[in-house]
């Protein structure tokens, strides 16, 4: 009935995503590290098939991995999530006697925080996960209905928003999506101090999503709305003043006006990250140095995309 499906760039986490689910079900992995790669083959139980996709990102990845099933259901999982302790049986309740209208299932994410503090900035990314739609830490669609809308569009090439595009055209295409019961669990790593700069690759994909479902695309998935245009003004005082200050001639209380107001937004923007946190002398250092590299590396990957898109 079911084969699950997990691409993977060789994390170490993947061993603890299989062990979860056990020999109940098959599961396809799909190498995503890219083609000649000198890594060692992937470590896994001898009845997981291992396919390759060549480096091309998630969506490719999961496409090669559906596209080699033959179930009527292909469930995808992250290489860095734990399914809970009756997952599969779960899972099976949770599609046996759903409609034909229906093409997709949702399962629970579970983010573990620490009890005894306020989640940090990285933490609260990661926590964001358990009320986000649709996502492919756990989603299962009817093989079927990947067929008829193509599955995943490569075009988007990291685990950002390739998973919202599926969903809203299942969602145009006349199918219902809806949640199921089961659990899984998606721990949260720590990726580093450079960690949010590096998620603002994602405003070019924001930029494909916006060409291919218009303006409202967020509203359709339930999102919240972005701060790019709030990022665009920073950037562009921050500009000036730098330009004005570095300028032979220079009219001084433009440059001092421009950057007093870009002051004043990343002290903002500093604060509204900072707050909610523990407050902690180290999360404020990598706050503080983050959110002035933020506004100008968000509006730079986004104009990237928009030339993307339009070429």
């Amino acid at each position: 009935m079911i084969t699950v499906v997990i691409p993977t760039i060789g994390r170490s986490s993947l061993a603890a995503t299989l062990t979860a689910l056990g020999p109940g079900l098959p599961v396809i992995v799909v190498d995503d590290r890219p083609a000649g790669t000198a890594a060692e083959p992937l470590r896994v139980a001898g009845h997981i098939r291992v396919l390759r996709s060549g480096g091309r990102g998630p969506a490719a990845a999961r496409n090669t991995g559906w596209r080699a099933t033959k179930t009527p259901w292909v469930a995808f999982l992250d290489d860095d999530v734990v399914p809970r302790p009756g997952w599969e049986k779960a899972l099976r309740a949770d599609l046996a006697d759903l409609s034909g209208e229906v093409g997709g299932s949702q399962g629970r994410i579970e983010v573990p925080l620490q009890p005894d503090r306020r989640p940090t900035d990285a933490e609260r990314n990661t926590a964001a996960l358990a009320d986000a739609g649709w996502i492919t830490a756990d989603m299962a669609y009817r093989r079927v209905t990947l067929e008829r809308t193509g599955g995943f569009d490569e075009r988007f090439p990291r685990a950002y928003r390739e998973d919202a595009d599926l969903a809203l055209r299942m969602m145009q295409a006349g199918y219902r999506l809806v949640r199921g019961e089961r659990v899984t669990r998606h721990p949260i790593r720590d990726d580093g101090p450079w960690a949010s700069v590096r998620l603002q690759r994602g405003n070019a994909d924001d930029a494909l999503m916006r060409r291919l479902h218009g303006p409202t695309w967020r509203a359709a998935i339930g999102g919240a709305p972005g701060r790019l245009r709030g990022h665009a003004l920073t950037t562009g005082l921050g500009a000036l003043a730098l330009a004005l200050v570095t300028a032979a001639t220079r009219p001084r209380w433009v440059a001092a006006l421009a950057g007093t107001v870009w002051a004043l937004l990343t002290a903002e923007f500093a604060w509204a990250r900072i707050a909610p946190g523990p407050r902690t002398k180290e999360e404020i250092r990598r706050m503080a140095i983050a959110t002035v590299l933020i506004p100008p590396v968000a509006c730079a990957y986004r104009l990237r995309g928009e030339l993307r898109v339009r070429r």
